[in-house]
């Protein structure tokens, strides 16, 4: 009995819940008159309304479900009010048949930021879905428990299993947000994955995960007498801008360099903000990428802001599977702007923009607001960018890809 009388209380906090929920698209709207700045951060909001005069709507459905639930279900340690909200939302939004729309319930969002700050424990991979929505490997970050264990961009996750945490599923049907949340977990434990590559039989890896706080940028000198500036972009972060600022200051400071080789492999994207500011550094005063909202032709052109630094010299762009998102912006950008010419295989193919909006209790919604399109026009959802020169380093005992690159200097 007692049972029912918190279900009852706790209906209208529930209500209101479930309202904010379906409210998000009118948020998005609300949302979409700050883009330029928000795209950069979440954003947070507080939106209210009534429920709207739907004849479609039909609230009272969801009620009869929930008070089936809570008077029949037999085992009632089961029925958490706010897990059963959060999965109703979740719902929601899968419904859109988008996978990268999702709902966060606040552990998952708080791991997702972590990974934006660049410093979290785990196994070290971006996962997403690909256009089949089976759950893949984006990118390994280097370094990382993945990449040493030899997992690679591309690779499907069929199963993920940690007897710790008590799990063992199978991964057709899971959420992006549950799928990270399995994954993740504190530094020293294990998580088992199942990966199927190239249509080969399955395979498992034991991945122990580990404090990683990865350098979003990264500098070398390589070519015959140091002087071609190699630099790569791990991910699109919050520490990248300043990071990227510190080893342009180096390559200034060295002097006599002959070309830049931007490393955009296995980068799997982040902040769109990031992508344009470190394009300004090639790219005078020009459009970078323009985002493109469909169904009210609203777009937004992208142009970099600052006097470029490295205007002059010639860049060449390493790309792979596993480059998704701005490292496409950047490298569409550079292709589009400066002719840049890029070495390596096709990149992932993610031509959509999310922005992150914290909700109440921490958790957080990110929600597919526009399309990208390169300075020229070009689409690449779905299709990725082919680079000029296709060299595979499946086979190599160097990094073929980076000598390729040195060459065309």
């Amino acid at each position: 009995m007692s049972l029912r009388i918190n279900f009852g209380k706790a209906r209208n906090f529930i209500l209101i819940l479930v309202i904010i929920g379906l409210s998000f698209w009118g948020g998005y709207y609300l949302g979409l008159q700050g883009f330029r700045a928000e795209v950069t951060k979440a954003l947070k909001v507080s939106i209210s309304r009534d429920v709207p005069s739907n004849e479609h709507v039909d609230f009272s459905l969801f009620w009869q479900v929930w008070d089936i639930l809570s008077n029949k279900y037999y085992d009632k340690t089961k029925l958490d009010p706010r897990q059963m909200v959060y999965g109703a939302i979740g719902g929601m939004v899968s419904s859109l048949g988008d996978p990268f729309t999702s709902f966060l319930p606040p552990t998952q969002n708080k791991m997702v930021n972590e990974d934006l700050s660049g410093s979290f424990d785990g196994v070290g991979i971006q996962i997403g879905f690909d256009k089949t929505g089976k759950l893949t490997v984006e990118a390994p970050l280097p370094g990382s428990p993945a990449e040493k264990a030899g997992v690679k961009a591309g690779d499907f996750v069929a199963h993920i299993k940690d007897a710790n945490k008590k799990i063992d599923i199978d991964t057709p049907g899971i959420s992006l947000a549950d799928a990270v949340s399995d994954i993740r977990g504190p530094a020293g434990t294990t998580v088992t994955l199942t990966l199927v590559r190239d249509g080969a039989a399955p395979f498992k890896v034991d991945l122990v995960r580990a404090k990683l706080d990865v350098p979003s940028v990264a500098l070398t000198f390589v070519g015959n007498g140091g002087l071609i500036a190699d630099l790569k972009v791990n991910s699109f972060d919050a520490q990248t801008p300043d990071e990227w600022n510190k080893q342009v200051d180096q390559i200034l400071a060295k002097g006599g360099i002959r070309g830049i080789i931007i490393d955009l492999r296995n980068n799997p994207g982040g902040y769109l903000q990031d992508a344009v500011d470190l394009t300004g550094d090639f790219v005078k005063l020009g459009s970078v990428v323009v985002t493109e909202a469909d169904g009210d032709g609203n777009k937004v052109d992208y142009k970099t802001q600052k006097a470029g630094r490295l205007l002059s010299l010639p860049v060449v762009v390493l790309i792979n599977g596993g480059s998704a998102s701005a490292s496409e912006i950047m490298t569409g950008a550079l292709q589009d702007q400066i002719h840049a010419r890029t070495v390596g295989l096709k990149s992932f193919g993610k031509g959509t923009v999310q922005q992150p909006i914290d909700l109440a209790d921490g958790a957080g919604l990110h929600v597919t607001v526009a399309k990208w399109l390169t300075p020229k026009g070009t689409w690449v959802h779905g299709k990725g960018i082919t680079p000029d020169f296709v060299v595979d380093n499946q086979n190599a005992t160097e990094d073929a890809q980076l000598q390729k690159a040195i060459m065309l200097f």
